[in-house]
């Protein structure tokens, strides 16, 4: 892979909630890592040329665009923050003229479009990066170092489940959410993505992959309003989704995620069981784990805001706890400095495929109504 001497420019499609999320983090790198290399917030892709100049002022970018097609060249990096349905092609189009790309998760909306997109990270051998940026929270990477060091023994279960209720509301406006064209999925998708690559990350190296699977998928409401419109249309993806898996090793996975868990405004919570103890995780209290050891007689809360723990020496002292948009500085963090020393990173468009191949199992399950075996 090619080095990029910084600055590093970087070209981003997308201004709205991870656009901004993006552009706070690359802010943030120098203030808090100044090993991080120099960024230049070039261009802001989009298709409203006014809100587009007002964002593209307020997120700190010199220029915008309403055509990607001429941008993916003329950046150093592309990130590509749309909507699903426009994962594929502008990132394609990156790879193919050399460009790192960082894209959205899930990775596609459909498999046939994260296996091109993956075929073509490969053919390019530059840097690309699904962004999963739970991973980067300072309390999973510290669940990580105990797994790898073996303090739960062997993995028995892996629990996870992301609840929220943004759609509880009938009257809730349609979105391109709620769109299979669009979106691919619903819950499974734009939530279960997630939840399958932490448990990827966390476990994989004890129980290897996830080689079968019986999902459900569930839609609640099969018709929105539509904004600042008389009419409704047709929901056609799921509201809620739960599955059961089977690892390599025999290992147990339950997973589950609901827009309409009411009471849950954004409760990702991961748990791990093994023979000598457990772990569990939320993302409602991110700054915390809770450790069941061999000895112990229940659950240990560790607060992971030491300055040995990951990440946590670039910013506050010990218990001045981090938040969500710190992840994404940590994740920024990664991919730009890989993309600088021509390096490889991880969560890559393999990491990202691999979890589309376990969504599109779990839709294909329910579809089928029996079990069915990740390819």
């Amino acid at each position: 892979m090619k080095t990029i001497d910084p600055p590093i420019s970087v070209g981003v499609l997308g201004y709205r909630f991870m656009g901004e999320a993006h552009a706070n983090a690359m802010a943030r790198l120098p203030m808090f890592f100044p090993d991080a290399p120099e960024v230049h917030r070039d261009v802001l892709v989009g298709r409203d040329e006014s809100a587009l100049a007002e964002a593209a002022t307020r997120l700190g970018f010199d220029r915008f665009a309403t055509d990607w097609e001429s941008v993916v060249e003329d950046v150093d990096v592309f990130y590509n923050l749309g909507p699903n349905h426009l994962h594929p092609e502008p990132s394609i189009a990156a790879l193919e003229s050399g460009t790192p790309v960082l894209c959205e998760k899930p990775l596609a909306p459909t498999l046939d479009d994260a296996e091109r997109m993956a075929d073509a990270a490969d053919d390019a051998h530059v840097q690309t990066a699904c962004a999963f940026n739970y991973r980067f929270v300072p309390a999973i990477r510290y669940a990580k170092r105990l797994l790898d060091a073996g303090e739960v023994g062997e993995i028995h279960h892996v629990r996870g489940r992301y609840l929220q209720d943004w759609l509880v509301d009938p009257d809730e406006p349609w979105s391109w959410r709620n769109d299979a064209d669009m979106a691919g999925s619903g819950a499974l998708g734009d939530l279960g993505s997630h939840t399958i690559d932490l448990a990827r990350f966390l476990v994989s190296d004890q129980v290897g992959g996830i080689e079968r699977v019986s999902g459900h998928l569930r839609t609640f409401v099969g018709e929105r309003p539509v904004e600042d419109d008389e009419g409704t249309r047709t929901v056609t993806v799921d509201d809620a989704y739960s599955a059961q898996a089977e690892f390599e090793t025999g290992a147990m996975g339950t997973f589950e995620a609901s827009r309409f868990a009411t009471g849950h405004k954004n409760d990702h919570t991961i748990e791990i069981h093994g023979s000598r103890g457990s772990l569990r995780f939320s993302l409602e209290r991110l700054n915390e784990l809770e450790v069941l050891r061999e000895d112990g007689r229940g659950y240990e809360t560790v607060l992971v805001t030491d300055e040995d723990d990951p990440y946590v020496d670039r910013w506050w002292p010990p218990g001045h706890v981090l938040g969500w948009e710190h992840t994404f500085v940590h994740e920024n963090f990664e991919f730009l400095s890989a993309v600088a020393e021509g390096r490889p990173f991880e969560p890559d468009f393999s990491a990202g495929l691999a979890v589309q191949r376990v969504l599109n199992a779990i839709v294909e399950s329910d579809g089928r109504g029996e079990w069915v075996s990740v390819g």
